[in-house]
């Protein structure tokens, strides 16, 4: 095996891993269960989107596949702001109710 191999597996590994740690944290740290199951709801989407973003990322021939990383950069942090701005939402009606 080459460098560039174990390297890829090293680091497909190792985002894999983070992923998941990230995703336990973001649904632990949550302070209701309304805003637990917004969580869950969020992290399904992100791990089915980016399964298919790496689907079809190597479906997709080159160099067409380079064009799905401008979807991704756009997507990415309209979700993250979009679901950051629910769960603060969240968080407040939560409180104003005493929960």
């Amino acid at each position: 095996m080459n460098p560039g191999v174990i390297g890829g597996i090293v680091g497909a590994v190792g985002g894999f891993i983070g992923g998941i740690i990230g995703t336990y944290f973001s649904i632990k740290n949550t302070n209701s269960p309304r805003e637990r199951s917004f969580m869950v709801r969020c992290a399904i989407v992100v791990w089915v989107g980016i399964i298919v973003f790496l689907g079809l990322l190597f479906t997709i021939p080159k160099p067409y596949s380079y064009l799905l990383w401008i979807l991704y950069a756009i997507l990415l942090p309209t979700g993250i702001r979009y679901s950051n701005r629910i769960q603060t939402k969240i968080r407040e009606e939560d409180k104003k109710a005493g929960k």
